[in-house]
């Protein structure tokens, strides 16, 4: 299995991806309306000839921060087709994700997700920094990943994703 940057030709496979793994379109249709918007990143893990896992970075903003001057993120959605998961793809899409937003120059990354899957990346409740999420969700669920030592040290407030987020609902 390798993992690589989504490619032009990978659009309808990332649909498929998505749309299986979640058992319905809203987070394949949100990916095909974030896709080509600056600052987004979006991997696949290819098995053989065929994508088996997508894993999608888009911007969020944070009350009373530049966002033009600190890049922070959130991740999702992965997505790993039902028959190959529980084999490492999802942790690795993760772990390549990440380092790669690291890289572009990201400060922080945040997810709603499981936090037992989350944990072992160095997530944490996104509230032990002082962020809570423009949604409602189960305590624990929205956190939070600095990239850069010290990058949420005087942030806290609101984390907003992209309106298509909602749109999609």
């Amino acid at each position: 299995m390798t993992i690589r940057l989504e490619q032009p030709e990978d659009q309808a496979a990332v649909y498929q991806v998505n749309a299986i793994a979640f058992g319905r379109d809203h987070e394949a249709e949100l990916v095909a309306r974030l896709r080509g918007l600056p600052q987004t990143l979006s991997l696949v893990a290819v098995e053989g000839d065929a994508i088996v896992g997508h894993i999608f970075f888009s911007p969020v903003t944070l009350e009373g921060v530049d966002a033009d001057r600190q890049l922070f993120l959130g991740l999702g959605p992965i997505a790993v087709l039902p028959d190959h998961q529980r084999q490492g793809i999802g942790t690795q899409l993760t772990l390549q994700g990440v380092e790669q937003c690291r890289q572009r120059g990201a400060k922080s990354v945040v997810v709603l997700g499981n936090p037992q899957f989350y944990i072992r990346f160095g997530f944490i409740p996104a509230a032990e920094k002082g962020l809570r999420c423009e949604y409602r969700v189960p305590e624990g669920a929205f956190q939070v990943l600095e990239l850069a030592p010290g990058a949420l040290e005087h942030c806290w407030g609101l984390v907003q994703y992209r309106p298509e987020f909602a749109d999609c609902e």
